[in-house]
């Protein structure tokens, strides 16, 4: 029988929920990108080619994109909670057993099941939330499980690279296992069961209509769009950021490097900033704006200065939360039916993007260096939302 009663922010059991999705979304985003500091690592001890090394990646990030569709699928006719538990099982097995071979290959093979595994959080977190908590709270809970994601990924990268040069990154892999368990204890013992969760009946082909039905629509097509096109140039740069930093004429230690990433920090307050000048000004101005923003903080990167680049590290990730919570805000505006598979597509396309900025742009960083790569990802976004603009005024 489903409960009729939805939890308010006074609610204990909110605070449960919220605080339990906080720190599945912590870890299993600091799983997804712990490698990211380790590349140049890859290179030197497997004797891989850079862009080989970076399907550490992309290959995560493709399992992701498979779990997302099929792991969606499953969770509306199982249940939520299930999935929530069994992506963070997913993401600790691989960090134990990767030690243990000597094999990039199977490294790879190991971080795509952990990439498919993990996506039973995105999966199931946001419908979970809409099915138990209030209307008018969910946009707490929310924020702070997105805030999760961009701590998670931050601290990730951060403690990976820190034990790596003090350690080893085996020991690294090891110490997400343990953290891992921990908060997979707290998940189990305090997640709340799912009160409301209504199974569907729809058949898989009923929801792939759902997502070919988003596609014919043009202006949704533009988003799903900016969501590739900016997440390929901000991976792009923080893909081969530590290939850069190693050489000349910084050469970081890898400890060095990998507090870099802590420009992300603003990742946790720039989408709800975003939110609130949105709300003033517009989404379409603040959304170019951001992009604007963005593009001016990789240019920044080009400079000899390690201040002005760490600077330029800093507006950059500020200006791309700001397009990309704002772009996501749009798809549900945009949207006139089947909103939640509308929303699914952006995420999708935005992982796209993540795969393509972690493999495809490694032949250009070959070819051309860091300015070809700066270039390329600054110029992209900014091209890209003149495109849309432009476009989207011929329409009106």
């Amino acid at each position: 029988m489903v409960s009729s009663m939805q939890y308010t922010i006074k609610d204990f059991y909110f605070w449960k929920i919220t605080m339990c999705l906080a720190l599945a979304s912590f870890f299993v985003f600091a799983s997804m990108y712990a490698v990211q500091p380790l590349l140049p690592v890859f290179v030197k001890q497997f004797g891989v080619a850079v862009s080989t090394s970076s399907l550490s990646i992309s290959l995560t990030i493709i399992g992701l994109i498979i779990g997302l569709i099929v792991l969606g699928f499953l969770s509306d006719r199982n249940g939520r909670t299930f999935y929530i538990k069994f992506a963070l099982v997913g993401s600790i097995i691989p960090f134990l057993l990767i030690p243990l071979t000597d094999s990039f290959f199977i490294l790879l093979l190991l971080r795509f099941i952990q990439g498919f595994a993990l996506a039973g959080l995105p999966a199931a977190s946001i419908a979970y939330i809409s099915e138990e908590i209030d209307r008018r709270s969910a946009s707490v809970a929310v924020a702070l499980y997105i805030s999760s994601n961009a701590l998670g990924g931050m601290m990730g990268r951060v403690v990976t690279g820190y034990i790596t040069d003090h350690y080893a990154w085996e020991t690294a892999f090891y110490f997400l296992a343990v953290v891992g368990v921990v908060v997979l204890i707290a998940v189990f013992l305090t997640l709340p069961k799912s009160n409301r969760f209504e199974a569907t009946n729809l058949s898989f082909s009923r929801d792939i209509e759902a997502f070919l039905f988003h596609l014919k629509n043009p202006r949704l097509l533009l988003v799903f769009g900016l969501g590739i096109v900016l997440q390929f140039s901000f991976t792009g740069l923080w893909t081969y950021l530590p290939f850069y930093l190693d050489g000349p004429p910084f050469s970081l230690s890898l400890q060095a490097i990998s507090y870099t990433f802590f420009a992300y920090g603003l990742g946790v307050v720039g989408s709800p900033f975003a939110g609130w000048l949105a709300g003033k000004f517009g989404l379409r101005i603040v959304r170019i704006c951001g992009v604007i923003t963005f593009g001016t903080g990789i240019f920044l990167t080009l400079s000899d200065s390690l201040v002005m680049l760490v600077i330029g590290l800093c507006v950059g990730c500020l200006g791309f939360f700001t397009a990309h919570s704002l772009s996501a805000a749009s798809v549900s505006e945009q949207a006139t039916h089947h909103k939640g598979s509308a929303s699914s597509l952006y995420l999708v396309s935005y992982y796209v993007g993540v795969a393509l900025g972690s493999t495809a742009v490694g032949p250009l960083y070959g070819a051309a260096g860091w300015l070809g790569l700066v270039l390329f990802a600054g110029l992209l976004p900014i091209i890209y939302i003149i495109f849309v603009t432009v476009l989207t005024k011929r329409w009106a």
